[in-house]
């Protein structure tokens, strides 16, 4: 397989290609948090919860090198980074929107189900 960014061919599935770029648990949970606006590292991972930093890392890196997100470094002490969406990672609002219609839904189902007498 080639790399990615002209390095990596493209699998024929559109649905895989879409699992590809999102397919993680903590990438759509990066991309659930970034949606609102720009957060800094220590944010997102206060936000998500139980990713460890080493994971975040690499899913951010994996994410930018994707064009999925932006991160800018401040020439501060500490240093300052800081990430947001690009346009192709806002234009998967309303797969991530959907989502969260439908795991809502299943949500009511299943209390419902756990409601009824036996």
């Amino acid at each position: 397989m080639k790399e990615w960014k002209g390095k990596q061919e493209l699998p024929a599935c559109p649905v895989e290609t879409t699992l590809m770029l999102i397919g993680d648990k903590w990438k759509v949970l990066i991309l659930r948090e970034l949606l609102p606006g720009t957060k800094r590292f220590g944010e997102l991972k206060k936000s998500i919860g139980n990713v460890s930093q080493k994971v975040l890392t690499a899913q951010l890196r994996d994410m930018e090198e994707k064009d999925l997100i932006t991160r800018k470094v401040y020439a501060e002490v500490p240093p300052r980074v800081e990430y947001s969406l690009t346009g192709l990672g806002r234009s998967l609002k309303p797969i991530l929107d959907a989502m969260q219609d439908w795991g809502r839904e299943y949500q009511h189902s299943f209390r419902l189900e756990q409601e009824k007498p036996e």
